[in-house]
């Protein structure tokens, strides 16, 4: 702010840095502190049930490691039960832990991936994230309509038809 030229001395100014800083650490990159990182519920899986279980829409709201704007949009989750569910509430939990710190895209992908495996203890696991990025909305090109796709298919998603599948349910 400083080298920005503003008026620190300014009393709407004057709290500012620190009202900032603990924004960034409290909130906007909470998930860099491990002890934020949700427990997880796991339950009997004693209806058999195992087909996969879609849960969709799950808001991404994340910052731009290079330039710390926003990234936002939407991931999907799928797992099949190797034994054990998870609370539904986990899986949008998982997603919002990883996406509160500075990323990219692929990373964060790939982090909610490798968490709900190891925590549901199986491979079978996909992970869709469709988002738009503040860093290319707000400056360089400007393009406003453009939209970033990651996906990550493991275990039996990378089977054609499990991963259409899945897919289908997102409606892509």
């Amino acid at each position: 702010m400083e080298i920005m030229g503003m008026d620190l001395t300014d009393d709407s100014l004057k709290g500012t840095p620190k009202r900032v800083a603990k924004m960034f650490i409290t909130e906007v990159f909470s998930g860099l502190d491990p002890k934020n990182k949700p427990a997880i519920t796991l339950f009997e899986n004693k209806y058999k049930y195992n087909e996969m279980l879609v849960e969709k829409d799950i808001t991404v709201f994340s910052n731009c490691e290079h330039h710390f704007v926003p990234i936002y949009g939407k991931a999907h989750v799928a797992y099949i039960s190797s034994g054990k569910v998870i609370g539904l509430s986990k899986l949008n939990r998982i997603v919002e832990y990883f996406s509160n710190r500075p990323q990219v895209q692929e990373r964060l992908t790939v982090q909610i991936a490798n968490e709900l495996k190891t925590a549901l203890n199986t491979e079978d696991v996909a992970v869709v994230i469709d988002a738009k990025h503040m860093c290319v909305q707000s400056r360089g090109i400007r393009d406003s309509g453009s939209s970033t796709v990651t996906a990550y298919y493991g275990g039996q998603f990378q089977n054609e038809d499990r991963k259409s599948e899945f897919l289908k349910y997102l409606g892509m």
